[in-house]
């Protein structure tokens, strides 16, 4: 049987909440969210958040090209300088492109804190609820649904 976690992640990468907002963010996401547990991290430096087994690929924002062939190579050398800069030349067009601007077929996020809801039985917050939970964490959030 898999697992399936909700996890949210501050759209700017590099973005750190202060404990208050932190925690106050778990309590919003505990009332919103049923769900086995809901917990919070934060990682030392920019951490690839993805989808899990719901990965469906990644395509190039700028031409539309499939990204893949040269994605994992570009993944590597940014992970070696702890996603500092996620900007790299896209080998299918040769332009420079962010790699979180890629279109992944499923939501991806780069960033050090994360908020996850393990097992949740509801599919993920409203609109307005990711509003509010960027609101309370001090910057915008997005959800990525992952299955393990």
């Amino acid at each position: 049987m898999s697992d399936t976690y909700l996890r949210y992640v501050p759209k700017t990468p590099s973005f750190e909440p202060d404990r208050a907002a932190a925690s106050e963010a778990e309590e919003f996401a505990r009332r919103a969210i049923a769900a086995e547990s809901v917990a919070s991290r934060l990682a030392a430096s920019v951490e690839f958040v993805d989808a899990g087994a719901n990965w469906e690929g990644v395509r190039c924002s700028k031409c539309g090209a499939d990204a893949e062939p040269w994605w994992g190579d570009a993944m590597s050398s940014a992970a070696e300088h702890g996603f500092k800069d996620l900007t790299v030349r896209a080998r299918c067009c040769g332009t420079q492109v962010g790699l979180d601007e890629l279109h992944y077929g499923w939501p991806v996020a780069f960033g050090r804190f994360v908020l996850e809801a393990a097992n949740p039985t509801t599919s993920g917050l409203s609109e307005e609820q990711l509003n509010e939970l960027g609101r309370l964490l001090g910057c915008p959030v997005r959800e990525i649904k992952c299955r393990v």
